[in-house]
């Protein structure tokens, strides 16, 4: 008798999960699944939330959400997100974004990018158009009663939105921003936190996506990880939000934190260690200088780091790791470019702006290559005497505010 060797089970695809866009200042909220579908929070009940899209092309229709064509991104990183779906010749891109434009707005711009013309069908009638949908059978598809279809000729390109309050079908808005309009502006907003422009886009593109997941959906709770809870204050702060209510949280997470720290007695993990430091710059912001002042003297009493951190993590650990890979807080001093030189940057220009340091205060630099060496342009903002070393010339240190220096050539590997 032959025994049946058992098979080593298969693991379901892994489906992303939906991006979350909005807008700021309100309540209300949208997710955008990996196929470009549309839910929509406070439109109708819960099954009348959700806004689908099919694509009729020359060959047949074509159904995002189960097409293994389909591709998607977040422009730049920000709360815009752009599904492409293969045609003949050619894509149909769909862009989703949220404006504040008559009480709130979700809007989805439909690209034809193939030289021949497509009909796009949408699965529900209250949409704001600029002309009205074609009233024409649906065939060839089976579709929720009620949906529409827009045509869309070659190389051309529609906009469609829902209402979030009183959704009804009737006409687009006059001047709404396009999907590339409302990315700039988060970028813009973002961007001023803190900014990088390296060979790596992806490490700039992570600060804008966590920044941007962090403003629409908010800090974490204190007391379940006081950790994440005091990095996201102190990065809406950077972005310019008033965080002074959450002044008692703050402290109390700091406190909490920090006796935590001690009871190990083996010091802080390098993202505990980057939470005391934004705790510093938070009471710098509110100008609690005295509390700046005691929570430096905590950072160093619980001393230098006991871990380090290999990978990426997600959400808002993920900014202070990126920032960490540049400036890194050593005691009241700073280190650039901890690391040393990557092997595939060599060569390449780096810049780094708005980096937080002890003191509350901000740290930017660039690196420019003469022959085999760096230069590196450096400028300190706030109080002076920040000291700053380099992970990648062991001979360099300064506490000049400003300056040029050549660092030594990278060891040959």
């Amino acid at each position: 008798m032959t025994a049946t060797v058992p098979q080593p089970a298969v693991p379901p695809p892994t489906v992303p999960p939906p991006t979350v866009i909005g807008v700021l200042g309100t309540d209300w909220r949208a997710r955008v699944s990996p196929g470009g579908a549309v839910e929509i929070d406070g439109v109708g009940p819960a099954g009348e939330q959700r806004l689908d899209w099919w694509v009729a092309a020359d060959d047949r229709w074509h159904d995002p959400a189960i097409e293994s064509s389909v591709r998607q991104v977040r422009l730049s990183g920000t709360p815009v997100v752009e599904t492409r779906v293969r045609v003949p010749q050619g894509d149909v891109l769909q862009r989703v974004y949220a404006v504040a434009t008559d009480g709130g707005l979700v809007v989805v711009e439909i690209e034809n990018a193939s030289p021949m013309p497509v009909a796009v069908a949408l699965s529900r009638p209250d949409v704001l158009t600029s002309r009205p949908p074609a009233d024409v059978p649906i065939e060839g598809i089976s579709l929720p009663a009620g949906s529409i279809v827009v045509p869309i000729g070659h190389r051309a390109t529609v906009r469609v939105a829902v209402r979030v309050v009183g959704p009804a079908a009737g006409p687009l808005p006059d001047g709404l921003p396009t999907a590339l309009q409302v990315s700039r502006g988060w970028l813009a907003q973002t961007e001023r936190a803190s900014r990088l422009v390296t060979p790596d886009e992806s490490l700039a593109e992570r600060l804008v996506v966590e920044r941007c997941e962090l403003a629409l959906g908010g800090v974490d709770d204190p007391t379940d990880d006081p950790v994440a809870f005091l990095l996201g204050a102190a990065e809406l702060t950077r972005l310019g939000w008033s965080t002074s209510d959450w002044m008692p949280d703050i402290a109390g997470a700091a406190s909490d934190l920090a006796a935590a720290i001690a009871r190990r007695r083996s010091g802080p993990a390098w993202d505990e260690d980057r939470a005391l430091l934004a705790t510093e710059a938070l009471l710098a912001a509110a100008g609690d200088r005295r509390g700046a002042s005691d929570a430096a003297a905590i950072r160093r009493r619980l001393g230098a780091r006991s871990t380090a951190a290999l990978t990426a993590p997600s959400g808002v650990r993920g900014i202070a790791w990126v920032e960490d890979a540049f400036v890194r807080p050593a005691g009241d001093a700073v280190v650039l470019h901890p690391a040393g030189h990557r092997t595939d940057w060599l060569g390449q220009s780096v810049e780094v702006y708005r980096m937080p340091a002890p003191g509350g205060r901000w740290v930017s630099y660039a690196l420019r290559w003469h022959g085999d060496r760096p230069a590196v342009l450096w400028e300190v903002a706030g109080d002076p005497g920040l000291g700053l070393t380099a992970g990648a010339d062991a001979d360099w240190a300064t506490a000049a505010a400003t300056g040029e220096a050549l660092w030594a050539a990278p060891a040959q590997r």
